[in-house]
């Protein structure tokens, strides 16, 4: 039986009848009841779902499940939104759909004997207290909680389904619903629900969509069958907000061509008083734009679901663009401020459930960095709107001036830096970014950008110094989506990595890029939809999004609950692939890591517009005069002067080569190239081999659902291997740059060959599966297909080639050094698990700002203790606009000891550390560092005391 869904202007009783389904009315109470004939077994009496009636947390779904007989018709439209009311309805719509009959009772006193009985009720309800207590089931007081038990209220057996507040009963119900829709036997389900208490690690919990193609984007924003399904499958999966990202296509007021939507307002709506138009856009589209924004974020709001809008562009004038499909008209620089004042004013009164505004505020926005009066008056119309707004400011190029400016309008203000640039890395909040972002020592730029490229650069890409101890706004994550932006996604592991880290410092949470975002940006929109499968058997039948309904399943209960029961995101694998979904769920997660650690220990790009390691554009190795588009990369700039994205911990390619042939013992702990593609190739493996036995197992190995997925997971496990085979290739042409040493030479091109094999085996995996142009923009590096990147690899191989020829051999200064360098190339010695060094430091709680931080360290207590030479304290505090430091740590036998100077702590800021341990034999270490998998925080965090 499909989901009931209500549609324009339904009532109540015809939501019913939709499923097959009469409505009776019992007298007085207002009961609506699901007839038997929707059951399996009629011998069973309905479910009855009681909201308890002294519970303030369900009045208004009272108000609306007991109506009088003559408000049954009154359109679902026009309701009050109500989340308990929608969730209540959801959980019935499960049952219905399992074919059991359900009743809604407005009391415990009105369930019959024998019925099951469901309590939807908070936690100060006194029948609710009753099963808690009873269970020893803590609901905390805090905000979006939600328990689920059995036991007795009022002298009944009753399944408690309760929350904290809204939304935490929500969860409750969806929960609940969950449960039923994916149980093998749901009446067995319901008699033995286990109790449960969750409590999100995060408070907010984000999903963003972009508006950014008129040919690819106006069919589902226009679809009000698409948003129904798609905020159920969000706040089913606990996220708890959703960003409708506006104006976020172009980068810069150049080069414009599809431009629907870039600046809103014109789009939305006529304000009294200008006569401002997106030309050649007919008022009546425009209007029904709006409605479609009031649809969409009422719908939200229905669920309980923030609705944030994002207006990315504040720019109305386009230059060098003579093919843009839209011009701004009406406006002058003395009117552009009040007119988006009171433009963004009319429109969040014209949709009352907007709940927040995201800006662009650096000079990508059209306005020149530092126009605090252009903003301020900006944000008056947010202020005068008549309720409290959001306002969230994009952090890159952010200043004390800027702030102020949003914290002067008495409104809740947070600061959206980005999280591992424009990519997606390993589940820690970086240790450091890279050279090419740090502040410049004389910072003299001028114009509309003299702040993100002048001495606030290091907040292009980080989080830069905006979590001080003192400070008055919240701080939340984005994930942008220049990692992977296609293939399927999905590791648990890394999610729950994830959930664990966004509330770094006290940051409020994550805003997760979604997949297929920038689909169609910067006017590379085609006709044909989103997905890009060229195999239309392929395509997903109920909406894009319906591909990532695991992804989305394993994000949003990570980032509530990364501690969580792996039976939260289970069942849905085992109801598409049966016996074979365990080995789904391991050979997805395996090549679900790839990308995320090539991106951490290498990046020529922090740029997503540049750099899609998912579909790579070549860098060369040997001939940086070789076309390519890494431009924010080091000079020379080719593939071994790449730094990482996170060089406190990895090493480049060049740096790495330069370390095996030190003889001085200059070795660092960090993470080498030949140690990430050693990694890589086993998770390659591990994804490979896991999906063969899927393969053998799932009941139907030809459906679409797994045909997808093993497409997806085959193509990861190839980018593992070429990715593994490029970085030893680079690393050895760097060693035989520096020696000469021949067999260097030829190790290179054996792996560059391997690398070539690799790409050419998923392109041809991928040439029937994708469309040959999947657009991510209209430059070539962020369109296409895999197919068109191998000739440029080619090229870089021959180029290899060539240095046999014109490059004669040569001694190398030390054949032994040399020698062994290659061997730990192809080979790596493992490293040592840092858990073996369980107990050698454990963190203060906290530290007092302005007085000496000291640092103990000890092998007493450490199992097999090794031998050690030196061990090295790094720090810093928590801005990515300074360097680390470090000191050797002193001490007599086992015990290491450092210290902080007060005047280093005298700042706003907490600190972070690791251990850089140097043994008597082998090489260096570091501690805390990555736990296998490559999982954790790889340094210490401590805050101020309060």
């Amino acid at each position: 039986m499909p989901t009931l869904k209500s549609g324009p202007g339904e009532t109540r009783r015809q939501f019913l009848k939709k499923a097959g389904a009469a409505t009776a009315v019992v007298a007085g109470a207002g009961l609506l009841q699901v007839p038997y004939s929707l059951r399996g077994d009629q011998s069973d009496p309905p479910i009855a779902l009681v909201l308890d009636p002294a519970d303030p947390l369900t009045k208004i779904a009272h108000e609306q499940l007991f109506k009088p007989h003559e408000q049954l018709f009154e359109p679902l439209s026009l309701v009050k939104p109500d989340p308990v009311a929608w969730a209540a309805r959801q959980l019935g719509e499960a049952l219905a759909a399992r074919q059991l009959s359900f009743q809604f009772h407005p009391s415990l006193d009105a369930v019959s004997a024998g019925q099951t009985a469901i309590l939807i009720a908070g936690r100060t309800s006194l029948p609710a207290r009753q099963v808690l207590d009873a269970a020893r089931l803590s609901l905390p007081d805090s905000p979006e909680c939600l328990a689920l038990a059995r036991g007795q209220a009022q002298n009944r057996s009753v399944i408690l389904a309760a929350g904290s507040d809204e939304r935490g009963l929500v969860y409750a119900l969806l929960e609940l619903a969950d449960r039923v829709n994916y149980a093998e036997n749901v009446a067995g389900m319901l008699k033995t629900v286990p109790p449960v208490s969750e409590r999100p690690a995060n408070r907010i919990r984000s999903i963003s969509r972009a508006f950014v193609s008129d040919v690819e984007d106006k069919p589902w924003f226009n679809d009000r069958a698409f948003w129904p399904a798609y905020f159920d499958m969000l706040v089913s999966n606990r996220f708890n907000r959703f960003n409708l990202a506006l104006g976020i296509g172009y980068d810069f007021t150049t080069g414009i061509r599809d431009c629907y939507f870039h600046f809103a307002y014109p789009f939305l709506l006529g304000v009294p008083g200008y006569d401002v138009r997106a030309n050649p856009l007919p008022d009546a589209e425009r209007d029904q734009n709006l409605q479609m924004l009031r649809f969409i974020s009422d719908e939200a709001a229905r669920r309980g679901l923030h609705f944030q809008l994002g207006l990315w562009t504040h720019a109305y004038q386009w230059t060098q663009s003579p093919n843009a499909n839209y011009i701004i008209e009406g406006l002058t620089s003395a009117t552009h401020a009040p007119y988006c004042r009171d433009a963004l004013r009319a429109l969040l009164t014209a949709c009352p459930s907007i709940s927040g505004v995201t800006f662009r505020i650096h000079g990508e926005s059209g306005v020149p960095e530092g126009n605090y009066d252009l903003w301020k008056t900006i944000f008056d119309g947010a202020a005068q709107c008549g309720r409290r707004v959001e306002i969230d400011m994009h952090a890159k190029g952010m200043d004390q001036g800027m702030i102020d400016t949003a914290l002067g309008t008495g409104l809740p203000v947070n600061i959206s830096p980005k999280f591992w640039a424009e990519h997606m890395g390993l589940p820690y909040m970086q240790g450091a970014i890279r050279p090419q972002e740090m502040p410049p020592r004389n910072p003299r730029p001028t114009g509309a950008f003299k702040l993100s490229s002048g001495a606030r650069q290091f907040l292009r890409y980080g989080y830069g110094d905006l979590l001080t101890e003192d400070r008055r706004y919240g701080v939340l994550h984005r994930i942008w989506p220049g990692t992977q932006r296609l293939l399927l996604w999905g590791d648990p592991q890394t999610a729950a990595g994830y959930g664990r880290v966004a509330g770094f410092c006290g940051s409020s949470g994550l805003e997760l890029f979604e997949p297929l975002f920038f689909k169609g940006r910067k006017g590379s929109g085609l006709p044909g939809g989103r997905d890009g499968y060229a195999d239309l058997s392929q395509r997903p039948a109920g909406g894009d999004f319906e591909k990532y309904r695991y992804t989305y399943r394993i994000w949003g209960r990570s980032f509530y609950n990364p501690d969580g029961d792996p039976e939260a995101w289970r069942p849905l694998l085992r109801r598409q692939f049966g016996r074979g979904a365990e080995k789904v769920e391991q050979a997805l997660a395996s090549a679900s890591r790839i990308l995320p650690l090539v991106t951490t220990a290498h990046c020529p790009s922090a740029a997503n517009n540049t750099y899609w390691p998912e579909i790579y554009t070549h860098m060369p190795i040997v001939n940086e005069n070789r076309s390519h588009p890494y431009t924010d990369t080091p000079s020379p700039r080719r593939f071994g002067t790449v730094s990482p994205l996170d060089p406190e911990f990895f090493l480049g390619v060049d740096e790495f080569a330069k370390e095996l042939l030190t003889t001085t013992g200059g070795r660092s702990g960090k993470y080498s190239p030949a140690w990430v593609a050693q990694q890589l190739e086993e998770h390659a493996a591990s994804a490979s081999a896991n999906l063969r036995e899927a393969k053998s197992k799932v009941p139907d190995p030809r459906a679409a659902d797994f045909l997808r997925l093993a497409d997806d997971i085959t193509l990861q496990a190839g980018l593992g291997r070429f990715f593994a085979a490029k970085f030893r290739s680079g690393v050895l042409l760097a060693l035989y740059v520096n020696t000469g040493y021949r067999p260097a030479l030829n190790e290179a091109i054996k792996a560059s060959r391997g690398a070539l094999a690799a790409w050419t085996e998923l392109a041809d995996q991928a040439k029937d599966t994708y469309r040959h142009d999947l657009t991510y923009g209209y430059d070539k590096n962020v369109r296409g297909h895999w197919l068109d990147r191998l000739p440029a690899m080619d090229q870089d191989l021959a180029d290899m080639e060539k240095l046999l020829e014109s490059h004669p051999s040569m001694v190398s200064p030390d054949q032994n050094i040399s020698g062994k360098a290659i061997r730990e190339v192809l080979s790596p010695p493992p490293r040592p698990d840092p858990a073996r060094l369980a107990g050698f430091h454990t963190p203060p709680k906290s530290f007092t700002r302005g007085h000496a931080f000291a640092v103990t360290a000890s092998l007493a207590g450490v199992k097999k203790a090794p031998k050690l030479a030196a061990v090295r304290l790094r720090y810093r505090r928590v801005n990515q606009a300074e360097a680390w430091q470090f000191v050797e740590m002193n001490g007599p036998g086992a015990d290491y000891h450092a210290e902080i100077p007060a005047s280093y702590t005298d700042s706003p800021f907490p600190l972070q550390y690791h251990f850089e341990i140097v043994p008597l034999a082998g090489a260096p270490e570091l501690f805390p560092g990555l736990h296998p998998g490559w999982q954790g925080q790889p340094y210490f965090l401590v805050r101020q005391t309060a």
